[in-house]
């Protein structure tokens, strides 16, 4: 198995979509099918897949699924009933603008469907089309993130450590990952030498996720609390902070897992440089800032408890927002598999992408 490959966790077999359920690793490695979209929409919405372009990839075969359920309740019909499960699926997580961006893809797919194949296998094809070319799209990052890495390395001398926040790999997306794709790559090239995985709370995407990731792929990693970060900076033990993003605005302001934001108001103090890794479909160039970035708010239970264990008082007030808004000004770097965006801005971003 290539490295690319080494942890998968979206498949197409057996003729269905069958998912890594992430809430149980690095315990347990259980797959769960998908027989019909409302399971698709419930495995969206309780994170059994989660990870922005992952999140998209499932949502395309969900299209497909539900497209074949349609057509065999009803062959006349099934294209103007899929209405209600595109609905559901954009519905199932609000901030990934890749779910929207893969949804897109899958209602031009249906509009432009021909009479001389089956219309799920055409739709099937164009799924599989958006992971296989997500997991492209991931090695071009990775090459061009190690590659800047490599050159501020020859330019400063710095240490070889980094940190990252929640989980980029192979899990959150088509495979080889996005920031940890980056990371990948940066160790390959001797450029990176240590990775310290922040835990990411209520999660733990770090701590389950990240750092299993990274052991399977033989990454040297380290896994410390999210209120480490700062010290490691002053130890001078990282150069760099890498995380992916969920939704991009047009002026480079970057949503991503919750905590982020304070890395890089960290990162600008201490002199570590902040890089983004995350495709072109994560950009929503429809908003100018990301002020305009629906946040996601997620009830009390992930806070006050961990696996089934209250650790809190009852009846505390919780606020429990999953994603946070880093302004542009404090990202050095925006790595996308179209090129790198230093020090982001709107002309910046609309030159590469627009």
């Amino acid at each position: 198995m290539s490295q690319a490959q080494a942890v998968s966790a979206i498949e197409w077999r057996d003729n269905g979509l069958w998912l890594l359920d992430q809430r149980k690793l690095p315990v347990q490695e259980a797959w769960i099918g998908h027989p019909d979209v409302a399971s698709v929409v419930e495995s969206i919405r309780e994170m059994v897949v989660r990870g922005a372009p992952a999140i998209g990839i499932t949502a395309a075969y969900g299209v497909v699924i539900a497209a074949r359920n349609r057509r065999e309740q009803d062959a006349y019909e099934w294209k103007q009933n899929l209405k209600a499960d595109f609905e559901a699926l954009a519905a199932s997580r609000p901030t990934a603008v890749n779910l929207f961006w893969a949804l897109q893809k899958m209602e031009q797919a249906l509009a432009a469907l021909t009479d001389e194949a089956d219309p799920v296998d055409q739709l099937l094809r164009v799924a599989k089309g958006i992971h296989s070319d997500d997991l492209a799209a991931n090695q071009a990052m990775g090459q061009f993130g190690a590659d800047s890495i490599a050159q501020h390395q020859a330019q400063h001398q710095g240490a070889k450590g980094v940190i990252t926040h929640c989980n980029t790999g192979s899990l959150a997306t088509g495979g080889y990952g996005t920031a940890l794709g980056v990371i990948r790559s940066a160790v390959k090239a001797g450029a990176v030498d240590q990775v310290f995985a922040d835990e990411t709370r209520p999660w733990w995407q770090g701590s389950r996720l990240t750092a299993w990731e990274l052991q399977k792929d033989q990454i040297p990693v380290t896994l410390i609390a999210d209120s480490v970060a700062a010290t490691l900076m002053k130890q001078g033990k990282v150069s760099w902070v890498i995380v992916g993003a969920d939704r991009i605005a047009a002026n480079g302001d970057v949503a991503n897992k919750i905590g982020t934001y304070s890395l890089a108001v960290l990162a600008r103090h201490h002199g570590v440089k902040f890089m983004v890794a995350a495709p072109s479909s994560t950009f929503d160039l429809a908003i100018s800032s990301g002020e305009e970035i629906p946040i996601e708010e997620r009830g009390p239970q992930e806070v006050v408890a961990v696996n089934g264990q209250r650790l809190a008082p009852e009846n505390v007030a919780v606020y429990n927002p999953v994603f946070d808004v880093t302004p542009a000004q404090l990202v050095d770097a925006i790595v996308t598999e179209k090129g790198v965006i230093e020090a982001p801005t709107t002309e910046k971003v609309m030159a590469l992408l627009g």
